[in-house]
């Protein structure tokens, strides 16, 4: 589980393919202290730590990963953020991520905001997206406002924009979705019949 406050941005040093699956090494100032098995977000979605070597850690994904995530984009020299599982007596400074994308959105539009941008997203269908709610963006807890069926938005603090990689989006870019894990559990209830 992740609360998506993102540790740290990594960079894709190698991508390598094996049949269906897709192998990635990224650096970061994290990968020497991770261990095999261990369940890191990229960019929002979670994968497992396969090898650990001089400052670079290797994940995999596979097919059914590749096509409901961004990580297809992903080139060397990409930035990805980061963040390591929650230890047990953390804090939620974010919300429950699961690191289980649902589905990806595109920048529609960046407004410099003079100290803070705000960044609006248009999903591929409607999704559950409300009010002042929490949303995960490329493994990122944010608040959504001016949500519009497939619209929305979210603000941007400097220190989010300068240690994430909201700084390399741009319009048209593609990002990782995770609606809030609660929404859904609500959501399915109500529409159960």
């Amino acid at each position: 589980m992740f609360t998506g406050i993102v540790e740290t941005v990594g960079k894709v040093e190698e991508i390598s393919k094996e049949g269906t699956n897709v192998h990635f090494a990224i650096s970061s100032s994290v990968s020497d202290e991770l261990k095999i098995d261990q369940s890191v977000s990229h960019n929002g979605v979670c994968l497992t730590v396969t090898r650990v070597e001089e400052g670079k850690h290797w994940v995999t994904a596979i097919d059914e990963t590749m096509k409901k995530s961004n990580l297809g984009a992903l080139e060397v020299d990409s930035q990805v953020n980061l963040e390591r599982c929650m230890k047990a007596d953390g804090r939620f400074d974010g919300h429950i991520v699961q690191g289980h994308v649902d589905t990806t959105a595109k920048v529609k539009k960046i407004r410099d905001e003079a100290g803070s941008w705000v960044f609006t997203f248009e999903l591929e269908k409607e999704g559950l997206v409300v009010e002042k709610g929490s949303i995960c963006i490329n493994g990122t807890s944010l608040t959504c406002f001016n949500v519009e069926k497939k619209i929305f938005s979210v603000a941007i603090i400097p220190y989010t924009f300068e240690h994430t990689n909201f700084n390399q989006l741009a319009v048209g870019s593609t990002v990782n979705i995770e609606f809030d894990i609660i929404g859904k559990y609500i959501h399915l209830i109500l529409n159960k019949n």
